[in-house]
């Protein structure tokens, strides 16, 4: 089958799930025998494997989609000039600067390419459906996220071909916006849904919710798991010297750091746990230098600078070797997520996890049974959580046993790919039209 797959780069300063998840699935579905371009927009993705998208140019970039909605007159700008913009050296600077990861002062950005054809942005829309015209006759189009549910129209009316269109952890961003433009987002995003055929989204609890937030018929609706490439990710020893808790994300606060540097120093001033470890890894923006520092200056002052330890590198390699590190995995987010790679990534590798009870963490356990959940408003009981595995590892050892034969039966990418496939399929079936 010819696919492409419309996805947004992080420009890979942090541990980008929908990049990684994105990443995974074209590479299975090439290895299947499908025709796959992965057509990157805002910021390079490359993350995982820097060849992925290599001879595809990057679309709508992220220095020309700011100005043109900034600057008017960047929307008749030569086409020389939004070539110097969207060079790699100029966009790797981009994707350096916080605030290409901050939702807050891109809200009308966010609302201009929505609207597609309509919006700021339409230039760009054009040049990629013409790329797309002349390098690719697609059987079907994949968009990464609901935000670029403005494409979509566009893409069928010239193409004839179906569309498709992920769903994860849209809501975290379009929330985190100035308050008096989140609804606007969400109404314009709900009007463009129905110009998809079909919506995959990541957990039956990220189904549900965006059902009722677009508005989405339920026979609209698919569920596929997130999958992991299994190749390199060999049992954790678990040999407990010592005793090593770990965090795979960004390094950020939102995403409950702080609060498990909480827990684990609490833990630590158990004469019992006193030898335990924190690792961390997964990348930050600008926006978290300050944090981290905060985090660093507090543990030199108790004198445990040499028990917590922050990795620079997150690529593929970097996490398996992260992993092989760890005892038990703990990213408490305080707000929902729509899933959780890096508990698979964590459960592949044997490493059992404690996460909280809410999103689509509770899903992943009962799949898995590789891990506990504790109620996200109590830290007593996420320390005690983390104690049991901490203090008992052949109990560590059990979780961990239950989660990798789950992980490696059910969450393998070539399976996820399959399934994905039999998406397609069964959209372009129930619209053959798009053949005539």
């Amino acid at each position: 089958m010819k696919i492409v797959q419309i996805v947004p780069g992080s420009g890979d300063s942090f541990y980008c799930e929908n990049c990684v998840r994105d990443t995974a699935l074209v590479k299975a579905l090439r290895r299947q025998g499908h025709d796959v371009i992965l057509l990157p927009m805002y910021l390079p993705l490359t993350l995982d494997d820097p060849n992925i998208h290599a001879g595809t140019p990057v679309f709508y970039g992220a220095i020309n989609t700011y100005l043109k909605e900034k600057v008017p007159a960047m929307r008749r700008a030569p086409r020389f000039v939004e070539k110097m913009l969207d060079s790699p050296g100029l966009l790797e600077w981009a994707a350096a600067k916080a605030g290409s990861t901050r939702a807050q002062g891109l809200e009308e950005m966010t609302l201009s390419i929505l609207r597609g054809d309509q919006g700021n942005q339409a230039r760009e829309l054009d040049r990629m459906v013409d790329w797309l015209e002349a390098n690719s006759r697609p059987e079907i189009i994949h968009l990464s996220n609901s935000m670029l549910l403005g494409l979509a129209a566009p893409l069928k009316k010239r193409l004839r071909v179906p569309v498709v269109c992920s769903l994860q952890d849209e809501d975290g961003w379009i929330n985190a916006m100035d308050p008096e433009k989140v609804e606007l987002v969400w109404k314009t995003m709900s009007e463009k849904a129905a110009d998809a055929d079909a919506f995959i989204a990541v957990s039956r609890y990220y189904a549900d919710l965006m059902v009722k937030q677009l508005s989405i018929p339920r026979d609209k609706m698919n569920v596929v798991h997130v999958g992991i490439d299994l190749d390199g990710y060999d049992q954790a020893p678990l040999n407990f010297r010592p005793p090593t808790i770990g965090y795979l994300s960004r390094l950020t606060e939102s995403l409950g750091l702080g609060f498990l540097v909480e827990a684990f120093l609490r833990l630590k001033a158990d004469p019992e746990l006193k030898h335990i470890r924190l690792r961390g890894t997964g990348g930050m923006t600008k926006d978290d230098e300050a944090f981290i520092a905060l985090i660093e200056k507090r543990v030199q002052k108790m004198h445990w600078e040499n028990d917590i330890d922050f990795v620079a590198e997150f690529d593929r390699r970097s996490r398996q070797r992260f992993i092989q590190t760890l005892s038990v995995m703990c990213v408490p987010s305080p707000a929902p997520v729509a899933f959780a790679t890096h508990s698979i990534e964590a459960m592949a590798c044997g490493v059992p996890v404690v996460e909280p009870e809410l999103g689509a963490y509770p899903e992943i356990i009962e799949a898995t049974g590789g891990g506990l959940l504790y109620d996200p408003n109590d830290m007593g009981m996420l320390e005690e959580s983390l104690s049991r595995i901490l203090s008992d590892p052949k109990y560590a050892a059990e979780l961990g046993r239950k989660g990798r034969k789950a992980v490696h039966a059910d969450f393998g990418i070539d399976t996820i790919a399959a399934r994905m496939v039999s998406t397609y399929e069964a959209v372009r079936k129930a619209g053959e039209w798009w053949d005539n």
